[in-house]
Parts: C-alpha cells; structure tokens; sequence
C-alpha cells in the first residue's frame, strides 16, 4: 500500500496491529520537533508513533525470531524489521527511539502525539496505560493525513496524594527530580534484588494506574536482564 489522499490513520493502525504493535499518537510537524527528513529527503507533515501497551504485544515478539536467535539487541531488530515493512507498505520513513547517539527526541515526539506525562520515576504514565507502555518507531509522511480531534486529559500524578510509587523502591532509588541508576542496577544484580529482577520494578508496580496492565514475568525478566546487563 503507498500513501494516497485516502490513506487514513486507521489504515495504519489496522497494518501495525496485525504485525503486533499499537498506535501510540499522532501529530502534524512544526519546525520545533525535531522531526529529519525522510528518506527520499522531503520533508515529514505527519509522525505517527507506534509502541506497545501492557503486556498485549509482547507475544508477537517472544515467537519472533529476533527473540530465539541469540543475538544482541532483539527487540530493537524486531522493532526495525517491523516499522520498516510498515514505512515500505504506506511509502513512509521510519524512525526509532534507539540506534544513537545521536537519538531522536522520542519523548518530545511523545507529549506532541500521545496523552503522556511525566512521572514522579521520570517515566512518562498515560491516564489509560498507566506505566505499562513504550515507543518502538514512529512513521513520518511527506503528506498531511487527517488526525482526531486532541481531547485534554489529566495528569494522574496530580490527585494522587500518596505517591507510593516513591516509597516502594527497596533502595530509595528514585527521588523528585532525581533517579539513581546505579544503586537501582547494584541492587537488582544482587540477592536481596531477586524479587525486583525476576518481577519488575517495585517502583513501577506500586502505580495505582492500570495495574492490571503491568508486564508478565517472562517480558519483565527480558527487561530486567536487558537493564542490568547494560548496568
């Protein structure tokens, strides 16, 4: 499929859903976002973010082949392999949150398109998806393809008083402003760390937002080992 005056956002999200992932937002370019040129070395009108919620995507990967061959960095090669068939069904130019220095301002690209915030952990929370979500491309579009109506939603962080979300780290990783990576991967590597390496971030799960959408073991252990072993 190439891009025509017809070509609808739900288009793409119908194409990206069927090779497992989600549509994550939309936005028309302005001159501030950061947005290069395609690949043939026109300009982007249109980004479409692309991503996952929850745990819904992660078995389109755990039987890719990217997943079994041992290799390094397999979620990145899926993702790329994936958002490439996409910009090459629907004439686009892809573009990934990995692959840097330099790295694209994905998260800037973020609050342009998606319902995203920032958190008291740094990490973006949507009203919906909670904590549970993450970028893994965007397609760019030389064209301007009609985009819904942008609907104000509330910050979740904002009512919620309690912030446990602070206080679950077992090591006090995480602090306003602040995120101490290294004592958060010196613990996980260690013993007293099993609960958080085998399960997830402590952290993470105490978000009261959408915690049926938290990850499953299996896809919070590749995260897991993935961050320790770059740490």
């Amino acid at each position: 499929m190439s891009v025509t005056a017809q070509t609808t956002l739900a288009q793409v999200e119908q194409a990206a859903i069927a090779l497992g992932l989600a549509l994550r937002g939309a936005f028309h370019c302005e001159p501030g976002d950061g947005v290069p040129a395609g690949r043939d070395g026109g300009g982007i009108q249109t980004l479409v973010l692309l991503g996952w919620i929850g745990g819904r995507q992660w078995p389109s990967f755990a039987r890719s082949r990217e997943a079994g061959d041992g290799a390094p960095h397999p979620l990145d090669r899926w993702s790329k392999r994936i958002v490439d068939a996409l910009a090459t069904d629907f004439d686009a130019s892809p573009f990934y949150p990995f692959g840097g220095p330099p790295y694209l301002p994905f998260q800037r690209w973020a609050e342009r398109g998606d319902d995203v915030f920032a958190s008291p952990l740094g990490i973006y929370v949507h009203p919906d998806h909670g904590l549970w979500h993450s970028y893994r491309g965007a397609l760019g579009f030389g064209e301007r393809l009609e985009l819904p109506e942008r609907v104000a939603r509330a910050h979740p962080c904002e009512t919620c008083e309690a912030k446990p979300c602070l206080n679950a780290c077992p090591v006090s990783a995480f602090n306003p402003g602040h995120y101490d990576v290294d004592r958060c991967a010196a613990h996980v590597k260690s013993v007293k760390g099993v609960t958080c390496f085998t399960g997830g971030c402590l952290a993470r799960r105490a978000c009261w937002v959408a915690p049926e959408l938290a990850y499953g073991s299996d896809e919070a252990g590749f995260y897991m080992r993935a961050f320790t072993a770059a740490h």
